[in-house]
């Protein structure tokens, strides 16, 4: 899956996606000491000793980027450690993953963070080829969010600041938005109105009603991220959008950025390929937070994406034991895998039926998600670092414990055939 960054490798007739320039033509590509050699229709000078891929059927990108996603290391390990986590994102072709801070202890002091990043050394020494490991502070302590965890102090070790759950107290949230604000580090909000929320498990509408579910209305999303927006614009914060699941989220965000206030979002993959009207089987792999949009709410994040008004798409990899997740479709704790499906399975479903181009996807997976974290996207041009993803979008394969990296199997595919894998990584050592 993985390649040694001293190592020299020729990819042959390779489909070259370059995000940055929207380009997607067939080349050669010359990878040597770390970095992107040359990029040419073809390349005949090369070492004796370089490996030489036939890349035909191949596409290769900057690597993917995954904003969110949880490890159930420390403290949740039964259902994914460190180690298998680390090793699903490479696997599914990602270079650069944020890890929320809802671990046990939390990610809301110094010494658990300094812990981690230690354990990201030695892995290091294991892995030939290890994802960037991203870490988001907290932004509160305790599970109810009710004071500030010691931010200036998290601040040198982390990614950014994201709790992974709404901040209930609004004046709370002002309080933390002005005093992140000198400190030029990412934040990332989620949103949702508990009150208004209840003990919905669906989105609200008639497949709520159908189905005898608790429903959740997509207002308990926009009233509080209309909250967040205005306390936004009034601060003069860049803050990242989590999880929009609503056509209304999505319209709120556009007008948002058109009047200037600094805002990005995400989606997750799953609200782009399942809605309310896919719940007739009661799967409680299909339980997620926020839950499946209606049919309209799926359109419009879909198109949210394609414009690229939600910038970027998120996988939210959440991790959960057989036990936690075969339950009555209430009761199931939300959540799926995702990091070696992701993008095979959105390959299918918007690239290989046309409907979105190759660059389109790779962007929301890659540049676009670096862009909300204030950083320098990768690329596919010679002279620059070779951090980059190789994938068969016509390898077939099983969703199946032999084939999964990852410790867990909470998923909708498990035990189906899907078509397209990525085949390798390349990324500098952290």
């Amino acid at each position: 899956m993985n390649s040694e960054s001293n190592e020299s490798t020729l990819l042959q007739q390779v489909r070259v996606i370059n995000p940055i320039a929207g380009a997607d033509r067939i080349a050669d590509v010359l990878i040597s000491e770390g970095k992107i050699k040359a990029v040419d229709f073809n390349i005949a000078e090369f070492s004796q000793d370089t490996t030489i891929i036939n890349g035909q059927g191949l596409v290769l990108g900057p690597g993917l980027v995954d904003l969110y996603s949880h490890s159930g290391e420390p403290g949740y390990e039964y259902r994914e450690t460190f180690s298998t986590f680390i090793t699903a994102a490479a696997a599914g072709g990602f270079t650069r993953i944020g890890i929320l801070p809802d671990t046990d202890p939390p990610l809301d002091n110094l010494g658990t963070l300094l812990s981690l990043h230690q354990q990201k050394q030695k892995l290091s020494k294991t892995i030939k080829q290890l994802p960037h490991l991203e870490f988001w502070g907290a932004i509160t302590m305790e599970i109810e969010g009710k004071r500030m965890a010691q931010l200036a102090e998290l601040a040198p070790v982390i990614v950014g600041f994201a709790d992974g759950y709404p901040i209930k107290n609004l004046s709370l949230l002002r309080q933390v938005l002005e005093y992140l604000k000198p400190l030029g580090k990412p934040v990332a909000l989620a949103v949702s109105n508990c009150e208004l929320k209840g003990n919905g498990v669906v989105r609200e509408g008639v497949a709520s009603i159908r189905y005898g579910l608790s429903g959740n209305p997509g207002f308990s999303e926009t009233v509080a991220l209309s909250a967040v927006l205005e306390i936004v614009d009034a601060i003069g914060i860049p803050v990242h959008i989590m999880r929009v699941s609503t056509s209304r989220g999505v319209e709120l965000i556009a007008n948002a950025k058109q009047r200037g206030v600094p805002v990005t979002a995400s989606t997750t993959w799953m609200h782009l390929l399942f809605n309310t009207n896919d719940l007739s089987n009661y799967d409680p792999n299909l339980r997620l937070e926020p839950p499946l949009g209606n049919e309209n709410d799926m359109l419009a994040l879909i198109e949210g994406v394609k414009q690229g008004m939600i910038d970027a798409i998120a996988v939210d990899h959440t991790p959960y034991t057989y036990e936690e997740k075969t339950q009555a479709f209430a009761e199931a704790s939300p959540g799926v895998i995702g990091l070696e499906l992701a993008l095979p399975l959105l390959w299918q479903r918007f690239v290989a039926s046309g409907e979105w181009s190759a660059v389109k996807l790779w962007q929301a997976l890659s540049t676009r998600p670096q862009l909300c974290l204030g950083q320098q996207p990768t690329s596919c041009l010679p002279g620059h670092k070779a951090e980059l993803t190789l994938f068969d979008p016509q390898k077939t394969w099983i969703v199946e414990k032999s084939n999964l990296e990852s410790k867990s199997a909470n998923t909708p595919w498990w035990g189906k055939e899907i078509t397209g894998r990525a085949v390798q990584i390349w990324t500098d050592r952290d």
